[in-house]
C-alpha cells in the first residue's frame, strides 16, 4: 500500500492507534468512557426521522438523485442562510448539497488544486482541511489557528514566503479542535486580505449552531463582497445530530461552486433522495430541537469543566463547538499527545483525541468531545482522579514524572 503515490503523502492516521487501544482495553473488560471521536450521541429529531420513513419506498425515490442536491433542499439551505445570517443566496447557482462537509471540502480541493499549489491551513486544524489538498496534489503551509490580531501578520509572512503564491486559505470557526470563535470584524479583515492577495476563502462552519455563551457565531458571507472569493461549508451532522446521514452544503461563490458541482457530477449521484427530503424538513422545520441540542451540550460542558477540575485537570470552558481543547497536565507533557492518550485509556479507562492528529502544533493538547452523558462524564472524572493521584507512584518507569500537584 505504501507504494501508492497519494498514500505515501499521508501521515499515519493517529486516531486509528487510539481506536486500537480502545478496542484492546474493551476486549479485556474495561469500561472505556469515550470522549474521543466527535460523534454525536443524541438522536436525530423525531419529525426528521418521520419524514425519512414517510418518503422511503415512494415511487422514484430509489433512483439516482442529482449530485448537487434536489431543488427543495437547496432552497431550504438558502432559506436558512437568509434567516440566520441575513445572507441571500441563489439556490440554483450558490448552493450545492454535499455528502457531509468533509466530502465537500475534499472535492473542492480536487476542483481547484493544481500540482504543487499552496494552500494556507490553520495548525492545529481538522485533518481534511490539510489532507484534502495533499491528496489533490497540492502543498500546505501552516498558519495560526487562533483569530487574534497576530493572525494577519503571520498570514502576510506566509503569503510573502510561499512559492508559488498560495491559492486559498482555510478557516474554521467555531473551530474543531480548538473551539476558537471568530468575530465578524475578523472576517472583514480576512475578506480584505483575501481580495488583496487574490486568495480563495474556504470556511468550515460545521459548528455554527453549537454555541453556549454570547452571540451566535457569524458567517464570513455576512461581510459585504465576501461572496466574490468565498465558499462556506456547513453540515447537518452536529446541528441535527445527523452525522451518519452524511448531509452537508457548500454555499457562496458561483464560479467555485460550479467547479465543485462539475467534479461531483463525475464522482457521485448525490445522497439518497429520502435523506435529502428529510434534511429539507429539518431546515424548514421548528428550531426547538436545535435549542435542546445546545442545552444538552452546555450542561455536559459545565459538568466536564467542574468535575475534571475537581479531579485535578483544569479545562478551559469552550464557548462553542462540542469540544474542549485541553493542555496535557505538565507532568505528562513530555510523553506527547498520542502516548498520553494511550495512557489514559490504559490507566483511567478514558478515551480522548490526541492533539497531534490535528497538526504538529497540537501535540501538547488533547481534544475532549462532549459525546457522553453527564453521568458518564462524572465517571470519567472519578477515573481520572484515581489515575492522577497514583501516577507519580505507578508510572516512574514509564516517564520521569514531576511531583503531581
Amino acid at each position: 500500500m505504501t507504494d501508492f503515490h497519494r498514500i505515501k503523502r499521508l501521515p499515519p492516521y493517529v486516531f486509528e492507534q487510539v481506536n486500537r487501544a480502545k478496542a484492546a482495553a474493551r476486549a479485556g473488560g474495561a469500561d472505556i468512557v469515550d470522549l474521543g471521536m466527535g460523534n454525536p450521541d443524541l438522536p436525530a429529531p423525531r419529525h426528521v426521522i418521520e419524514k425519512l420513513v414517510e418518503t422511503a419506498g415512494r415511487p422514484r425515490t430509489d433512483r439516482y438523485s442529482a449530485s448537487k442536491g434536489i431543488g427543495g433542499l437547496r432552497r431550504a439551505q438558502a432559506g436558512y442562510y437568509e434567516r440566520r445570517f441575513g445572507v441571500k443566496l441563489n439556490p440554483d447557482t450558490q448552493v450545492v448539497a454535499t455528502l457531509g462537509s468533509k466530502e465537500g471540502f475534499a472535492n473542492m480541493a480536487q476542483a481547484i488544486t493544481g500540482p504543487g499549489d499552496v494552500v494556507l491551513v490553520p495548525n492545529p486544524s481538522y485533518p481534511i482541511h490539510a489532507f484534502g489538498f495533499l491528496m489533490a496534489g497540492g502543498a500546505i503551509r501552516s498558519v495560526p489557528a487562533e483569530p487574534t490580531p497576530a493572525f494577519f501578520p503571520a498570514l502576510e509572512r506566509a503569503v510573502t514566503h510561499s512559492i508559488p503564491k498560495p491559492i486559498a486559505i482555510v478557516v474554521c470557526y467555531p473551530s474543531n479542535p480548538t473551539a476558537y470563535v471568530a468575530s465578524l470584524d475578523f472576517y472583514r479583515d480576512l475578506v480584505a486580505f483575501a481580495k488583496k492577495h487574490e486568495l480563495i476563502v474556504l470556511s468550515d462552519l460545521a459548528y455554527a449552531e453549537v454555541y453556549f455563551d454570547g452571540e451566535a457565531p457569524p458567517s464570513v458571507l455576512q461581510v459585504p463582497g465576501a461572496v466574490d472569493v468565498t465558499v462556506e461549508f456547513t453540515s447537518m451532522s452536529k446541528t441535527y445530530s445527523m452525522a451518519g446521514w452524511r448531509m452537508g452544503f457548500a454555499v457562496g461563490n458561483e464560479r467555485l461552486l460550479a467547479a465543485l458541482a462539475r467534479v461531483k457530477s463525475y464522482l457521485d449521484y448525490g445522497a439518497f433522495t429520502p435523506i435529502q427530503v428529510a434534511a429539507t424538513a429539518a431546515l424548514n422545520g421548528p428550531d426547538d430541537c436545535i435549542a435542546e441540542m445546545r442545552d444538552t451540550y452546555r450542561r455536559r460542558r459545565d459538568v466536564l469543566v467542574d468535575s475534571f477540575a475537581r479531579a485535578g485537570w483544569r479545562i478551559p470552558s469552550p464557548s462553542a463547538s462540542m469540544f474542549a481543547w485541553v493542555e496535557i497536565p505538565e507532568p505528562f507533557r513530555s510523553l506527547g499527545s498520542l502516548e498520553f492518550s494511550k495512557l489514559l485509556i490504559e490507566k483511567a479507562e478514558l478515551a480522548v483525541a490526541p492533539g497531534i492528529g490535528f497538526g504538529e502544533y497540537g501535540d501538547e493538547y488533547v481534544r475532549i468531545a462532549l459525546v457522553e452523558n453527564e453521568q458518564r462524564i462524572r465517571q470519567a472524572a472519578r477515573n481520572l482522579r484515581r489515575f492522577l493521584e497514583t501516577a507519580d507512584k505507578t508510572l516512574h518507569n514509564v516517564v520521569p514524572l514531576a511531583a503531581h500537584r
